[in-house]
């Protein structure tokens, strides 16, 4: 029994700006600090390979130095209209509605909502009472990809069932206007908001590709590298220069035990489902596919209209490979990294 991905569908915010359009904003906010700060960080925006991201705020409101509770707020109000629109268009691609739903992981660590997202889907789409419910969060950009396998857990262990997994992501919520670090000057270079709807089925006659298998890796002594710390304005982004060095010096052990394990090889996976934490990371693994015959030019080409959108970034790129229409039989690898230090993969077969 195999359980299959069958729609993916993605959402962004009402707000957008091109990168072009930022720059204005992000030198008034710079105003008073040094020039060469000034001018390292316009190189950082104009460099980061994201033209365009969206935000659940105006740019005016995400560069006004307000509270932790005023920009909390508003992610409360935006996430649940947002996550609602892109779970109708997933159960509307493959002919479901919100009551055929058995399980329901809702996705996030770039606000704090008790109750979580999922209490509010289930409640202002009328799922059934006895729906499972499973809010996950503090995972960051891996969690779209933990999501799906906790998912794939569900569904193998109970046939005959249907989950969603929706992610949503507003880093912009946590942009610090008071921290004048390298590495809140590139998470704002490079992150955006959004969100994705992932419908998953263990029922014997839905199609989408299958999860043939997927494996969680955790990097000893790493917690240092990336998270968030919650200070009085908010949520602060730590960000470790050493990531992309890191990540390959393990790649080989990412990447081949796990394939092995399930029968394969790196020859034998045709597409590359990669988060595109940003472009550093991007080039880096890019650098060790290309050395393994892939590419990842639909990892660029997402962060490129999008940003990275934390946990939701990844489900982007899947949807993509759903909406072209893979050949039956080809092979696709998710692999997406996060806090922990953790990098978490699944193979796919269509």
């Amino acid at each position: 029994m195999n359980v299959k991905i069958t729609s993916v569908a993605t959402q962004t915010p009402q707000f957008y700006k091109e990168t072009a359009d930022i720059l204005p904003f992000v030198e008034q906010w710079l105003a008073d600090q040094d020039e060469r700060l000034r001018r390292k960080t316009l190189k950082i925006f104009e460099g980061a390979g994201v033209d365009k991201r969206y935000s659940i705020m105006d740019p005016i409101e995400v560069f006004t130095n307000t509270s932790f509770q005023d920009r909390n707020d508003i992610y409360k109000r935006e996430v649940v209209p947002l996550a609602e629109k892109a779970l109708k268009k997933a159960l509307h691609n493959c002919n479901w509605n919100a009551q055929d739903l058995d399980y329901i992981i809702t996705v996030s660590c770039t606000g704090i909502m008790i109750p979580s997202i999922d209490a509010f889907l289930i409640n202002s789409m009328k799922m059934r009472q006895d729906i499972v419910r499973l809010p996950v969060t503090e995972m960051g950009c891996v969690a779209g990809i933990s999501g799906l396998i906790y998912a794939e857990n569900f569904l193998r262990a109970n046939p005959g069932k249907r989950a969603a997994v929706v992610a949503i992501e507003a880093p912009t919520a946590t942009f610090q206007l008071e921290d004048y670090s390298m590495a809140n000057m590139v998470s704002a270079a490079i992150f955006g908001d959004g969100c994705a709807a992932v419908l998953l089925s263990s029922h014997e006659d839905d199609a989408g590709p299958s999860i043939l298998g997927h494996e969680m890796y955790h990097f000893p002594d790493a917690t240092h590298m990336m998270g968030f710390d919650l200070v009085n304005s908010g949520l602060q982004m730590v960000l470790d220069k050493s990531v992309p060095d890191t990540i390959a010096s393990h790649f080989p052990a990412i990447i081949h035990p796990f394939l092995e394990r399930l029968g394969f090889s790196i020859e034998d996976v045709d597409h590359l489902v990669f988060h595109p934490g940003g472009k550093k990371i991007v080039q880096t693994v890019e650098e060790l596919f290309a050395g393994l015959g892939k590419n990842i030019n639909d990892t660029k080409e997402v962060l490129r209209l999008y940003g990275n959108m934390s946990s939701a970034t990844v489900l982007f790129v899947l949807e993509r490979f759903m909406n072209r229409g893979v050949t039956s039989g080809e092979k696709g690898l998710m692999l997406s990294f996060g806090p922990g230090f953790t990098a978490q993969r699944i193979l796919l077969e269509w």
